[in-house]
């Protein structure tokens, strides 16, 4: 075994490492035998040099075998999940889990935080009053097994190695490199002790991943490494120049999703990109035999009452209240300032900057800039005009949910900027969902 400065350096150089060497790489974590300097250094050198498939395998499953395997041995329907790279407005996670899990699979979403423009699932669970997404291991698992899914943070048990890894990544510029995002993303999944993974790679403005081929890359990266761990993967690759839904939150969002469960309110493309994404799962549990008998699964557990009751269940089962579905209002927080943002001008939207309404959320104080920051579940958008909408003057293009006038003022301003008007018709392809992997 080589010194982890040899390692380094090999890397640095461009050379191909063999597995033994990530491997040792990797189990010096927990033992205090590879620094933060050097994990830097390696990271960087990755960063640059890039790793071949095998390599990112390797590092996948080095840090995949850091802590716990999940075991879902004697459960009896298939356990699947879905991940997404982050974006604005993207609540899927709260209809897709109960949708799935209404059509047979188990599905244990261990979801993240949100940080920087991006929202985070477990911030917006957490907006339910009660909700666990720390349950213990005994709750999470009879959640699973009696309703069929349970959305909850993961544990420190879950791929340790990656914690450390992406907390350094996160300082030293080193986010963006592929097979680090690759790596970081599947071992966590493939720790999940899953039959089957979709992946949600977002590309726009609004994602982390800004260009479709950047997005593609990462697509074709997380399939290959995850089927090559022996994980049956696919992708799809979705929008995200606009935020996905019309709301932008924490509380806003969950609005939003019980709306679109119970049916009362259906954003177009939330319902394109949850639809796709719960037949591709509903393919790989093997519950459907082709996309097209997915999606009409997907369907009828929506028109039938099947998914919201579903939901209902996972909130009361993790600790929220039994009726929260019926009574949402009683029990979301809401902001104490709501105010309207007006269109100055006539004209049609041409564009919509996703990313600045992301940080317009984190202003208000609905996200965070570090880990630690605490988060106001009340605050965000809601009522986003889409691309392609006419506007008259006077009519709103979003509505501000703030702690106070003076911050819904300062997020009003950048909202204004954030919207790109047009005299004559837009033409734009609506279509959310861009590509396929796998």
């Amino acid at each position: 075994m080589r010194l982890p400065q040899e390692i380094i350096r090999a890397k640095r150089d461009g050379e191909t490492l063999d597995a033994a060497d990530i491997k040792a790489f990797i189990d010096g974590f927990a033992g205090e035998l590879v620094t933060d300097g050097q994990v830097a250094a390696f990271a960087m050198a990755v960063f640059f040099r890039g790793m071949a498939g095998p390599e990112t395998v390797a590092l996948t499953e080095a840090m995949l075998h850091s802590g716990d395997i999940l075991d879902w041995a004697g459960l009896d329907r298939p356990v699947v999940d879905k991940h997404s790279t982050g974006g604005v407005g993207d609540n899927v996670s709260l209809m897709l889990a109960p949708i799935v899990a209404s059509c047979g699979a188990a599905v244990p979403m261990i979801s993240g935080r949100g940080l920087g423009h991006t929202g985070g699932t477990l911030d917006k669970m957490e907006a339910i009053p009660g909700y666990s997404v720390t349950p213990d291991n005994a709750t999470f698992r009879r959640t699973v097994a009696d309703i069929g899914c349970a959305i909850i943070g993961q544990t420190g048990r879950l791929a340790p190695a990656d914690g450390r890894f992406y907390a350094i990544r996160d300082v030293t510029a080193t986010v963006e490199s592929i097979p680090l995002i690759t790596a970081s993303i599947l071992s966590k999944k493939l720790a999940e002790g899953l039959d089957g993974l979709v992946l949600d790679v977002k590309s726009g403005a609004g994602a982390f991943m800004t260009s479709h081929e950047d997005a593609r890359a990462l697509a074709a990266s997380l399939v290959a490494v995850a089927n090559g761990a022996g994980l049956r993967t696919t992708a799809l690759l979705t929008r995200m120049d606009e935020p996905l839904a019309s709301a932008a939150g924490n509380a806003v969002e969950v609005r939003n999703a019980v709306r679109f469960l119970t049916g009362a309110q259906r954003d177009a493309a939330l319902e394109e990109v949850t639809l796709a994404l719960a037949a591709e799962m509903l393919l790989s549990a093997r519950l459907a035999p082709d996309l097209a008998d997915g999606r009409r699964k997907a369907e009828a557990a929506l028109s039938d009452g099947r998914a919201a009751e579903t939901f209902a269940k996972m909130v009361a089962a993790l600790g929220g209240p039994a009726d929260f579905v019926e009574r949402m209002e009683d029990y979301l927080p809401a902001a104490p300032v709501v105010r309207d943002v007006l269109s100055e001008e006539d004209g049609f939207i041409a564009t919509v900057d996703a990313r600045r309404l992301g940080l317009a959320v984190v202003e208000l104080g609905g996200g965070r800039t570090r880990p630690q920051d605490a988060v106001d579940h009340a605050v965000g958008l809601s009522d986003l005009a889409p691309i392609g909408r006419r506007l008259m003057r006077g009519e709103p293009l979003a509505r501000v949910h703030a702690r106070d006038e003076m911050t819904a003022k300062r997020v009003e301003a950048a909202l204004r900027e954030a919207y790109g008007l047009s005299d004559e018709a837009v033409e734009w392809d609506a279509s959310a969902v861009l590509d396929r992997f796998g």
